[in-house]
């Protein structure tokens, strides 16, 4: 199939699923900061004036929980008469943490194919498939569709934290869809943007007349500002636009539904447009391979296509619980590749290390968030985790790699 519309979404950091991903991975960024070798599966419940802490932790640092998970939630703006129902300062806080199993630390701790090498004596903290891909459609190498979906949505957020739209509030969610002729995206079909708001804008009661004063507004504050540098722009008279379809979005937040870790893991990733092994990433420490493999199989595939070996790859990686080495690794490079995809196998074996260890080594995942001062996997926690424009992230800095894969690629050339 060469022509097609294809569609991804985004949400912004106070849609109640976002609340608790950036809750579960505050918390990991406190206990690694304190003491990098903590073990860490945390999942975060928010309801209606609740926020529930659970999952597995064993660490020796100490972290007030209560103040962290209030301070979150206030950050994202659910504070006084914007609460919408659901108030950092009177939300009730439960914590409901144990202790990581033993059989699970055992098998990490020490590999089953273990030995002298320091990278072979940590195995996968689970079994699990992961999958990574890139493509050339966007600077950042992500597909057009989600790349817009999260720009829609950052700027959501950025008018709304800058109060140059005082009247929205925390939740929100947008949705791209792409027009695809021969394979290549041409131009933007549609952009919906649902937004929570205040019931009254400017003394304007009328539903309709809110919903037309806020679309009017998006487009002039998010729609705009969000794609100015794109060569492909939306066109008023021809792209499609819908705000808010149900006509109001008073209720909203954790008040409106409620929120789970890692229920969002379409968003996190590539938008539905590659495949995606089923693994959350929030909340998880780095021997968590959902995570950390998830990081090094874009980091393969990103270097391929930037090394111009294929023009979109995907990369699968399996892994076994305990076991330092993947089961298999997968290159796909819908017939785009110059070489083979046999031959781009031979060449991430040798020239990736992707053995939890050394993902960990070469990320520096267990410190990255003292460096960033406390706050470095919260971060990724909203707006996707690869290809992000405004965060430094290890595994999205491929030049070095490229470049080596460009010189091993020539004897297959």
């Amino acid at each position: 199939m060469s022509d097609f519309i294809f569609t991804s979404e985004s949400v912004t950091e106070g849609h109640p699923d976002k609340i608790c991903d950036q809750i579960s991975d505050a918390v990991l960024d406190a206990l690694l900061t304190e003491d990098p070798e903590s073990r860490v599966a945390c999942e975060t419940v928010v309801n209606t004036g609740l926020c529930l802490l659970t999952g597995e932790i064993t660490s020796k640092a100490k972290v007030d929980y209560i103040k962290l998970v209030r301070n979150v939630i206030q950050e994202i703006g659910y504070k006084g008469y914007k609460a919408g129902g659901f108030d950092a300062n009177s939300c009730a806080v439960l914590v409901a943490l144990d202790e990581q199993s033993p059989d699970i630390s055992q098998g990490v701790n020490e590999a089953d194919d273990v030995n002298d090498d320091l990278e072979n004596n940590t195995g996968a903290g689970d079994q699990g498939i992961m999958f990574g891909y890139a493509c050339d459609e966007t600077p950042e190498l992500m597909p057009l569709p989600i790349s817009l979906a999260h720009r829609l949505a950052i700027q959501l957020a950025k008018v709304r934290h800058e109060n140059v739209l005082n009247y929205l509030l925390p939740d929100g969610k947008t949705q791209v869809s792409i027009d695809y002729k021969k394979g290549v995206p041409v131009s933007i079909n549609t952009i919906l943007i649902s937004t929570q708001h205040n019931p009254e804008i400017d003394g304007i009661k009328n539903e309709e007349e809110i919903r037309q004063r806020i679309k009017e507004d998006l487009w002039r504050n998010v729609v705009i500002p969000a794609t100015e540098d794109l060569e492909i722009k939306p066109n008023i008279h021809k792209t499609r636009f819908l705000v808010n379809p149900t006509g109001k979005f008073v209720v909203g937040g954790p008040q409106g539904d409620a929120g789970l870790t890692g229920r969002k893991i379409i968003v996190d990733t590539y938008g539905g447009y590659a495949r995606h092994g089923g693994g959350a990433f929030s909340g998880k420490d780095p021997t968590k391979v959902d995570r950390s493999a998830a990081y090094a199989a874009r980091y393969v595939a990103k270097s391929i296509v930037k090394a111009k070996l294929a023009k979109k790859a995907e990369v699968q990686l399996s892994y076994a619980i305990g076991v330092a080495k993947p089961i298999s690794i997968l290159v796909e490079t819908f017939d785009t590749g110059v070489i083979s995809q046999a031959d781009l196998t031979d060449v991430i074996n040798k020239h990736f290390d992707l053995r939890p260890a050394a993902i960990i080594k070469e990320f520096n995942l267990r410190n990255l968030p003292k460096k960033m001062g406390g706050n470095f996997f919260r971060k990724t926690a909203s707006y996707g985790h690869f290809g992000r424009r405004d965060l430094e992230l290890p595994w999205e800095n491929v030049e070095k790699k490229a470049a080596q894969l460009v010189e091993a690629s020539k004897e297959f050339l």
